[in-house]
């Protein structure tokens, strides 16, 4: 038995085989080789009759045969496709071990229902390739998306960028546009569909990304916040807006439109800052007031700069009309106080929203020229508010900013402002910020205000989304308004809205933009405004007639001829019709003119000394610095004599007010310890961090509550001229360019240039030849002059038109003080925000 298992054993082995083949091919054997082999073909010839379908022999072909139906199921027969869409079809089990915590191949099919075989490595690289696509369109999709109503700016991209770009790396064709592809997680495009032809996937995100809304959100660093915007833009029919809804979006900008075009009418050599061209702000604010008060807002606080004010305050606060209008009499004041230009007036209206029913209070802001000014303002007075409420949230008090594009990018407290949006002493739980973009700024283009692609980039700082929109679409503006107000209610975080529109008169209503953006201006004066767009388009798909859009705005027309007459009336203006923050109540039952009592009992500054220079009560275990330690020694001491530091005076000071319920709020940088060393309100465990202890915060049981929060010789040289080097300077200056047959000058120049001549002539200057007679001696002797900031160009009062813009060819200028001598000096103008 030992040797028959032996001899089994031995030819089971490699070896035996390689020695039986070795004897099968010995000639003598060659007959029993060919033998062999006939038989063993005949008995797999009659073994497949007699076997089912999918053998052995046909698996590898039905393999290849799923495959390729995998790639592309146009590719098989029709009764393959079947077969394979019934899940007929098993493919060859897997016998690896398959590792913890992971999935099989097979389970990335793209394919739903299908299970088995796992794809082969193509079908898997084009699944991936499709991911990247919807995350390319996600990242990229606003840089080439139909922002600008004009159409001459957009992001800075490389020449002749299109839609094509974002997946032009990815190796698709013609062909490839029908297969299916399964959905990832990161995208809603698919509604309940969980796969979706290429082609259908591919416009899904062309309509979402690439058309009137820009998301830009990809930077944010919370994957739950990036999905919840993704679902607020890619859910299909998240902008199907009921015909009751368009309707009221007319309605408002029909208000918009009729207050700036009356005011042109009534008002035509005014001043006012009108919204022309980017009218869309007025139902914006008011979508995002509407969507807060769903959402259980009961105050919003809103700063902006000149720019709409009078608008916002009509249409948006319904300010009445009559007071408005008053304001362009020129009338005395029948009360004390101090007024202002009136697109720097404030107001303050507790008034009924007539979608939500609910009553909301509105304030806007008094703001002067500096124009973003206004925004810390209204975040201190958000948080304030926030605070005497005790909404701690921020879900009863909302703050709302409107700026300019090139101030919201130019000036620095935009962005010391944003920096305190989460910080919890100043955080107001998120504002919303809208940003008027006409895409200049006074005269200065934005390819010469800005380093980066958008105005709104310092937003990102701070991970606050930036939704980009057309303002030509309203309802695009409608429901990224709405959407911005969701984001702010849930998440309590900053956002912006960036309404890309134009400013169709120039930076004031008798202000000759022509000079300067020339191009830009002959495209605006032949684009039709937002309300007629958008009224033919309700009005060609049915939803109102052109009846009903003339009845709108007729109906806003009489209203503001009848505010117009009552105006006329109207003998005096009142301040207090324009406080943006009365306080009702505050003096009544009390004598301006009478002094109450501020005097402080004895054993009260005692007590409150005693607490300010006691160690917390857990001494033992509150480790304090050393220094501190003689610190509150000495002014025990002083407590005991009867005496008092500045710092000891003060803390009984806070300390009285904190006694009698008033709360005491110190913020600012060292303001904890004092710039000198000498307050030392707060003291710092010196072994735990942020273990901290106040005494002001611990001197009665029901005292006000006491919060601190840290929050950076001339010499002079002769300047005499020669009468010649000015008579040459002033000759150039009022000289056209040399080829004035080819350059074309606005014809208001013509006459400033004949003006400068005929000053020359006469040995006369005003300031706009006298400056330039004195850069031009500078320059002469070799000194670089460089001239930059907003409109330098023109000046601000349209005086000084150092250069000349060509009226027919982009960026084609003459600067006359860069031509004066051969060897003078460069002269630089730059203009810049």
């Amino acid at each position: 038995m030992h040797r028959a298992n032996t001899a089994f054993n031995l030819a089971l082995s490699p070896i035996a085989h390689k020695s039986f083949a070795t004897w099968l091919l010995k000639g003598s054997n060659k007959k029993v080789v060919h033998n062999a082999m006939a038989a063993a073909a005949l008995r797999c010839y009659n073994s497949a009759a007699a076997e089912p379908f999918a053998n052995g022999t046909t698996a590898s072909y039905v393999e290849e045969m799923y495959n390729a139906w995998l790639r592309d199921p146009t590719s098989v027969h029709t009764s393959w496709d079947a077969y394979f869409r019934n899940n007929t079809y098993c493919g060859p089990p897997n016998l690896a071990p398959q590792q913890y915590n992971s999935l099989p191949v097979s389970a990335y099919a793209g394919m739903a229902g299908v299970g088995g075989a796992a794809p082969d490595s193509k079908t898997i690289d084009d699944h991936l390739a499709v991911q990247a696509i919807i995350r390319s369109y996600q990242i990229r999709g606003h840089n080439i998306a139909h922002l600008d109503p004009l159409e001459i700016n957009s992001a800075e991209l490389p020449r002749n960028s299109t839609i094509k770009v974002i997946h032009a790396t990815f190796d698709f064709g013609e062909q490839d546009m029908e297969r299916q592809f399964k959905l990832p997680s990161t995208t809603f495009i698919g509604g309940d569909e969980k796969q979706l032809p290429l082609r259908e996937i591919l416009n899904r995100l062309e309509n979402v990304y690439c058309n009137k809304i820009g998301v830009e959100f990809m930077f944010i660093n919370s994957l739950e916040q990036c999905n919840w915007i993704r679902k607020q833009f890619e859910t299909p029919g998240v902008m199907n807006f009921s015909p009751e809804k368009k309707r009221l979006i007319l309605a408002r900008l029909t208000r918009a439109t009729g207050f700036e075009g009356f005011l042109a009418k009534k008002y035509s050599s005014e001043k006012r800052f009108g919204l022309e061209g980017c009218e869309m702000l007025i139902p914006a604010l008011k979508e995002l007031i509407d969507a807060s008060t769903e959402l259980g807002v009961e105050s919003v606080i809103m700063g902006m700069p000149h720019r709409g004010r009078l608008n916002t305050l009509a249409n948006v606060c319904r300010k009445p009309l009559n007071q408005i209008f008053t304001q362009f009499a020129g009338l005395e004041a029948a009360d004390d106080g101090s007024g202002d230009v009136k697109y720097h007036l404030g107001t303050y209206i507790e008034r009924l929203n007539r979608v939500t029913n609910k009553n909301i209070r509105l304030a806007v802001v008094a703001n002067p020229s500096h124009l973003e000014a206004v925004d810390p303002v209204v975040q201190g007075k958000t948080r304030a508010e926030q605070f005497y409420r005790g909404d701690q949230e921020g879900k009863k008090v909302m703050s709302i900013l409107i700026h300019g594009d090139a101030a919201f990018c130019g000036q620095g407290v935009v962005y010391e402002t944003m920096h305190l949006s989460d910080l919890p002493d100043y955080t107001t739980h998120g504002t919303i910020h809208v940003v008027a973009n006409n895409q200049i700024g006074f005269t200065t283009d934005p390819r010469f205000s800005r380093s980066s692609p958008y105005c709104t980039d310092v937003a990102r700082v701070v991970n606050a989304p930036i939704f980009h929109v057309n303002a030509d679409d309203p309802e695009a503006v409608v429901h990224v308004c709405r959407v911005a107000a969701e984001w702010r209610n849930t998440f309590h975080k900053d956002v912006v809205i960036d309404l890309v529109g134009y400013r169709r008169n120039g930076h004031n209503e008798i202000d000759e933009p022509m000079f300067t953006q020339p191009l830009m201006y002959q495209k605006i004066r032949k684009h039709k405004n937002c309300l007629d767009i958008y009224a033919d388009r309700l009005i060609a798909e049915g939803t109102c007639t052109s009846e009903e859009v003339k009845s709108v705005a007729d109906k806003y027309e009489k209203i503001c001829e009848e505010a117009f007459e009552l105006a006329k009336t109207e003998t005096h203006i009142k301040y207090k019709d324009w406080l943006d923050s009365p306080w009702s109540g505050f003096f009544e039952g009390k004598d301006p003119l009478k002094v109450s009592p501020t005097g402080v009992k004895e054993e009260t500054l005692v007590h409150i000394g005693n607490r300010f220079s006691a160690p917390p009560p857990n001494a033992a275990e509150f480790v304090i610095h050393k220094g501190l330690i003689r610190v509150l020694n000495a002014r025990k001491a002083m407590v005991e004599e009867r005496v008092a530091d500045w710092a000891l005076g003060e803390a009984m000071a806070f300390g009285s007010l904190l006694k009698e319920g008033i709360h005491v709020r110190l913020s600012g940088q060292d303001v904890e310890r004092g710039t000198f060393s000498h307050r030392h309100h707060v003291l710092h465990h010196q072994l735990v961090d942020k273990a901290t202890y106040n005494a002001l915060q611990h001197l009665y049981p029901d005292q006000a509550p006491y919060s601190v929060f840290e929050a950076k010789p001339l010499k002079v040289s002769p300047t005499g001229v020669k009468e010649e080097t000015l008579v040459h300077i002033g000759n150039r200056f009022s000289a056209p360019p040399p080829n004035a047959a080819e350059f074309v000058i606005h014809k208001g120049l013509i006459r400033v240039l004949n003006a400068r001549k005929a000053m020359v002539e006469e040995r006369v200057a005003d300031w706009a030849l006298g400056e330039a007679m004195a850069f031009g001696s500078l320059l002469k002797e070799g000194i670089h002059v460089r001239l930059s900031g907003q409109d330098v160009e023109r000046g601000t009062f349209s005086h000084r038109h150092h250069v000349l813009h060509h009226q027919l060819v982009d960026k084609a200028t003459y600067n006359a003080l860069q031509h004066l001598y051969p060897d003078q000096a460069p002269y630089s103008v730059f203009e810049a925000k």
